[in-house]
């Protein structure tokens, strides 16, 4: 396990009960265990949008396509597994 370090958050009652209830309904097995997975979540939708950004600045840069718009969209189908 990871070494780990101890923070303290002060939450509205509202939002303390609702930590609480999700780690009692046993999907976690405590407040803090919820937490991460809250935190893990918010880390790994910050790496998909900034590959998403790397992604459009590529294309910018890229210039204009002499493909056209069809053909662009197979080829992003065909990329992303999907069947035609």
């Amino acid at each position: 396990m990871a070494d780990m370090s101890s923070m303290n958050v002060s939450l509205p009652t509202p939002m303390k009960g609702w930590v609480e209830e999700k780690a009692n309904a046993g999907q976690y097995s405590n407040t803090s265990d919820y937490v991460r997975d809250l935190i893990r979540k918010d880390q790994e939708r910050d790496a998909k949008i900034a590959h998403m950004q790397k992604l459009v600045t590529q294309s910018l840069q890229s210039g204009v396509s002499s493909r056209s718009a069809k053909e662009i969209r197979q080829e992003a189908l065909r990329q992303a597994g999907i069947d035609i």
